[in-house]
């Protein structure tokens, strides 16, 4: 029952269960309700004493059928009430709910199938109406088979008790070999072909689901990399055009104080304060240009990528073959997660910069765990941990900040580099950690953004 996009799953099952299925479902009751109370829809009971189902117990099949109704009636009104309050409802006790809904349905249709005709009864095309109902209404195809084998099952049994039935009556008369004709009846062609037609439906329902919802997934995909492209080329343009504003008066500051200095000959307090300015002018024109390498927004395209791969190719990186490294890598990947919409740059950068920073934390031996598996709305929950020394409690909050750093050789960039790319997407960073223990950081990416952007 599991689903990778709960919030498409909530979707369908609000268009096809609250504004479509709700209305139909009370014409449905409404006709239900009056062919129970206000028609003579029962057959009249066999005058011959013999048989098995007498005046009286017709009379109670009846009204067993009617209260049965009643309870089915008062089901339908808390699921009404589930439905129509589908925005407080936490998703999984909606589908389960909706399933429910599917079963209790083939299965009063069964019941009524058997009461009003078995094989011959008008009630089976409603069938094909609720098969094709729980291909819309579930996108998972194992909810799907599920469910319309079991509407099979439903039909058969109803079929199969009136027949069951009419065997009895056949039985009572003394007539063996006509109730022998009675019982296998519904395995005549009429029946197999009613279930063949349920079977076709059922198949036909779902390949064309299939078909819509990759034909929908490629125009979502197509307009996600389209609008990532538009938004990276924005952010890009912005950067370097407020680098270029920054730099050119900074250019001229410099060029500036460089020909004051060449020109004051004497006053020795002023020289020191020009080279000052100097210094000052050539860190900022260092940091700015650091700045411009660490916001590479406009560089690369749009790629969809692959977690595990994308992994795989960091770990290379930073730990080659051919350097012996004493860390012992442990990997679990989860299978069937969606794939990226990313810049294969920024995600590389991303994973590449958090196993080297977890490779010196280890000073060359340890263990690293890697874990990918889905998150909640439509994303990808990746951890990297170690069991190095582990990061003080006064740095956790710090260690995200461009240019703090606790080694000597350190620039202080590198997780900065990873919260930017990852918050780039829409995604978050955590970290988990404790002296002596190691760390474990913790990233989140949505697969697809299209859905809050458009909010």
């Amino acid at each position: 029952m599991s689903s990778t996009d709960p919030a498409q799953q909530t979707e369908r099952i609000r268009l096809i269960e609250r504004d479509l299925g709700l209305a139909v479902k009370a014409v449905v009751l409404a006709i239900l309700f009056w062919f129970l109370y206000w028609s003579s829809w029962v057959v009249d009971s066999p005058a011959n004493p013999n048989v098995v189902l007498d005046k009286v117990t017709w009379m109670f099949a009846q009204q067993a059928v009617q209260y049965v109704f009643l309870l089915y009636l008062a089901f339908n009104f808390g699921v009404a009430f589930i439905l129509l309050g589908n925005r407080q409802v936490a998703f999984p006790l909606l589908q389960w709910t909706v399933f429910t809904v599917a079963l209790v349905d083939g299965l009063f249709l069964g019941a009524l199938v058997a009461v009003t005709g078995g094989i011959g009864s008008a009630l089976y095309w409603l069938y094909p109406v609720l098969i094709v109902r729980n291909c819309l209404s579930f996108k998972a195809t194992g909810p799907q088979v599920i469910l319309n084998l079991l509407m099979l099952l439903f039909y058969t049994g109803g079929v199969l008790l009136d027949a069951t039935i009419g065997a009895m009556d056949t039985i009572a008369l003394e007539d063996e070999e006509e109730a022998a004709a009675v019982a296998v009846s519904p395995l005549a062609g009429g029946f197999v072909w009613r279930l063949a037609l349920l079977m076709a439906v059922a198949a036909w329902s779902w390949g064309l689901q299939i078909l819509f919802d990759r034909q929908r997934q490629r125009q979502d995909e197509q307009q996600e990399l389209a609008l990532r492209r538009q938004q990276l080329e924005a952010a890009g343009r912005l950067a370097a055009e407020i680098a270029h504003q920054l730099k050119n008066p900074l250019s001229i500051i410099n060029n500036a104080s460089y020909t004051l200095q060449r020109t004051v000959k004497e006053g020795k307090t002023i020289t020191q304060q020009i080279r000052i300015i100097r210094e000052e002018v050539e860190k900022s024109d260092r940091l700015i240009t650091e700045l411009m390498g660490y916001a590479q927004l406009a560089e690369g395209r749009v790629e969809k990528l692959d977690v595990k791969e994308e992994i795989e190719r960091a770990v290379l990186q930073v730990f080659p073959p051919a350097v012996e490294y004493d860390v012992k890598i442990h990997r679990d990947y989860a299978p069937g997660l969606p794939l990226l919409l990313v810049q294969r740059n920024h995600l590389s950068e991303t994973f590449v910069n958090l196993l080297q920073n977890t490779r010196e934390a280890l000073d060359g031996h340890g263990n690293i765990w890697i874990q990918t598996s889905p998150s909640e709305n439509y994303s990808i929950r990746i951890s990297i941990a170690d069991d190095g020394p582990g990061i003080a409690p006064e740095n956790i909050e710090r260690i995200f900040a461009p240019y703090f750093t606790t080694r000597e050789k350190g620039t202080g960039l590198g997780l900065a580099i990873v919260k930017h790319n990852t918050e780039m997407y829409g995604g978050q960073i955590t970290v988990e950690s404790e002296l002596g223990k190691g760390a474990r950081f913790v990233l989140n990416f949505p697969a697809r953004t299209l859905m809050k952007l458009r909010k």
